[in-house]
């Protein structure tokens, strides 16, 4: 089962097994990362599943979508590696890859 490395605000790493199929907003959610709070259930409506993606595999990444890049600009703590983890759907490919849950706005 592919693997995703997620670390805290506070700085803790742990790394969860993930279904592919899931998004990384739901893998983080229903691994009880309660930090993640993910408001609009992953619509793409809010940022509040805002992750700073490992830049190793940001890459790896689909292109980020008109809707996504405008509800990060509303966010202060965007950097070029920011992405919306309910849009980031996790398969195989991504096995590894390593995310930071974003600071609260």
């Amino acid at each position: 089962m592919p693997k995703l490395t997620v670390v805290t605000r506070e700085g803790q790493e742990s790394t969860i097994d993930v279904e592919s199929g899931l998004t990384v907003m739901e893998a983080i959610r229903d691994n009880g990362f309660d930090e993640l709070l993910a408001l609009c259930g992953g619509c793409c409506s809010c940022a509040t599943c805002h992750v700073h993606v490992d830049p190793e595999h940001f890459g790896k990444l689909a292109g980020i979508s008109e809707d996504e890049d405008d509800l990060l600009e509303s966010t202060d703590h965007r950097t070029e590696y920011s992405r919306l983890s309910c849009q980031i759907p996790f398969d195989d490919a991504l096995d590894g890859l390593k995310v930071t849950i974003a600071p609260e706005d």
